[in-house]
């Protein structure tokens, strides 16, 4: 992934714009993320995408089982300040 300052984007957005053809290019301000620039088309895939983060999860057959125990209160005490 290509990384550009918010000064290097300024001064030369073409270069960007040729660099996110290739994949997402990060903007940082003041050495922090603040932006991340797409194409159309790579926007419009995470968008349109009919699935959903969570069913790309999950996995194919036997559903899992988890067994927890009661919880009790008395593990649960009030502090001293």
């Amino acid at each position: 992934m290509t990384t550009m300052s918010s000064r290097e984007f300024n001064r030369d957005v073409s270069a960007a714009k040729r660099a996110a053809k290739d994949g997402p290019v990060t903007i940082t301000d003041h050495g922090r993320r603040s932006h991340v620039l797409l194409t159309a088309e790579d926007y419009d895939a995470l968008v349109d995408s009919d699935e959903l983060m969570g069913d790309r999860l999950v996995i194919e057959g036997d559903d899992v089982e988890l067994e927890l125990p009661p919880r009790s209160g008395s593990s649960l005490r009030i502090p001293t300040l």
